[in-house]
């Protein structure tokens, strides 16, 4: 086993009743890492992020994470193994403010009485500005609540949460699909730093500019299997989208590794 290696798959696959979701995915990231994992609609690509996540149990297939096999009941098994997803729909709670947001399920608990408890706010509040600091994001008000909050916020917000608990790891997914593009930059800034901070990264985008501007490798999906993976450096977009379409297959084959 390779002691780089923080997350593995060997033959993952996924089916719903006859249709073939993800099938015999092979995947391997490492150390400090970013790629990217891309497709068309229906390609896999998010099948394959709910698998490792654990929101959805696999059919088949093992998943290695940090060199041991895991199979974990949940998402919370997942992020307390270390794995911080952030979903497209984002997971907030739209009445509470950023702190309560940020420590939402692990809340600072400052007189434990059951479900009486009171909660250490203060700490809260300054733990999430010291998270909010380390992934540059800049929100005026942190006692707002979220749904006064732009789109663009509202990622930063869920982001900057994953990046203050993974210990591991980080997966988003198409976490700028619906932002403008000064939302857009500030949320690249952020994958910048996560980078230089040594946090390996799964990043599923359809924005091929993005990807070769943010990512290592590149992970191409295709009908639910991995038809090639490219270094950024020695590959260019037109490479890529000729394995999205079927027009080329990965230069070492289906599911295989670089």
């Amino acid at each position: 086993m390779d002691d780089d290696l923080i997350i593995e798959t060997r033959g993952l696959t996924k089916h719903y009743g006859g249709v073939h979701a993800l099938q015999d995915a092979n995947f391997q990231l490492r150390r400090g890492e970013h790629i990217a994992v891309v497709g068309d609609n229906g390609a896999g690509k998010s099948t394959f992020v709910r698998q490792i996540t654990a929101v959805e149990q696999r059919t088949s297939g093992e998943i290695f994470f940090e060199g041991k096999p895991v199979n974990f009941s949940g998402p919370v098994e997942a992020r307390d193994a270390g794995i911080e997803t952030v979903f497209q729909t984002l997971a907030l709670a739209d009445d509470l403010d950023v702190p309560s947001n940020l420590f939402l399920g692990r809340e600072i608990i400052r007189f434990p009485l059951g479900p009486f408890s009171i909660l250490s706010r203060r700490e809260m509040k300054e733990r999430t500005l010291r998270a909010l600091e380390a992934t540059a994001v800049k929100i005026p008000n942190v006692d707002n609540a979220i749904r006064n909050m732009s789109g663009g916020q509202r990622q930063c917000v869920a982001i900057a949460r994953a990046a203050a608990f993974a210990s591991k790891l980080i997966i988003m997914d198409e976490p700028t699909a619906a932002l403008g593009v000064q939302e857009t930059a500030q949320v690249e800034n952020i994958i910048r730093g996560l980078k230089k901070r040594g946090v390996p990264l799964i990043l599923i985008s359809h924005n091929l500019r993005q990807v070769f501007d943010l990512v290592d490798r590149i992970w191409v999906f295709r009908r639910g299997r991995i038809v090639g993976v490219v270094d950024r450096d020695k590959s260019d977009g037109n490479e890529v989208v000729s394995m999205i379409t079927g027009v080329k297959s990965g230069a070492e084959g289906e599911s295989t590794f670089a």
